[in-house]
């Protein structure tokens, strides 16, 4: 769980960078239609998931550069087509409660042995690329003169982005996921005073909400998505004080 909210951290300072706030948590959703057919099917939603997820980074980045509209925009349009087909196809009511806040994070083997891998991978090209992805992000003219291909970093970001949120889909479910990236991210924009501190303690923060709404959520059962989510957001309400 902590190479996920590390990996969340890190990723959701780029979302803010690149203004996907709304879309950061909209582009989970997309989500419900392989969560609904895996749980047709009956095979593991976060397989469904992660097809979906992956499916649906390619044709943002294809309609962003097709039509030149936003990002935003175009996943609005796929947020709102998939929480229609999702909510159709999801079978049983408890399924899509769990599909839409998460369950309690017990990992089997298989998910623990692809998971943190991909956790570590996603850390690993996320620093390695973060000045390639700022400058992209912040000026994509200066980017191209300097030779670098803003459309394929863009294409990476959405890739590990979406990665991210297939981690995290387990315990806190398509409606949440999304937080855990923007939360953490706004935190840190309030209080670093530099981009390495920007990423230090968005990281940071995105690992003690987890850690502490666990730890919450098991002491007084409730959902461990929930509780991760208010744990992140108190922090937000805190870190205003000290924002310039």
């Amino acid at each position: 769980m902590s190479l996920v909210a590390a990996a969340s951290g890190l990723i959701g300072v780029f979302a803010l960078t690149r203004r996907m706030t709304l879309a950061a948590d909209a582009i989970s959703h997309i989500a419900l239609p392989g969560i609904g057919i895996a749980l047709l099917l009956k095979i593991d939603p976060v397989i469904g998931a992660a097809v979906m997820l992956v499916a649906g980074a390619f044709v943002v980045w294809a309609l962003e550069k097709k039509t030149k509209i936003s990002t935003e925009a175009v996943i609005g349009i796929l947020f709102t087509a998939s929480l229609a087909i999702g909510s159709i196809i999801i079978p049983v009511e408890e399924d899509l409660l769990d599909a839409l806040f998460g369950e309690a994070a017990i990992f089997n083997s298989l998910e623990l042995a692809l998971g943190i891998p991909l956790a570590i991978i996603i850390i690993f090209l996320v620093l390695k690329y973060k000045d390639k992805f700022t400058l992209s992000f912040i000026s994509p003219d200066i980017a191209r003169t300097s030779g670098l291909s803003v459309s394929k970093l863009d294409l990476l970001y959405l890739l590990l982005f979406v990665g991210t949120i297939v981690l995290g889909l387990k315990f806190l479910g398509a409606l949440l996921m999304g937080s855990l990236i923007i939360v953490p991210a706004a935190v840190s924009r309030n209080i670093a005073r530099s981009f390495s501190s920007d990423l230090l303690i968005s990281l940071l923060v995105a690992v003690f909400s987890a850690f502490v709404g666990f730890v919450v959520a098991a002491h007084y059962g409730i959902a461990t998505g929930p509780a991760i989510i208010m744990v992140a957001a108190g922090l937000f309400f805190v870190s205003v004080f000290f924002s310039e």
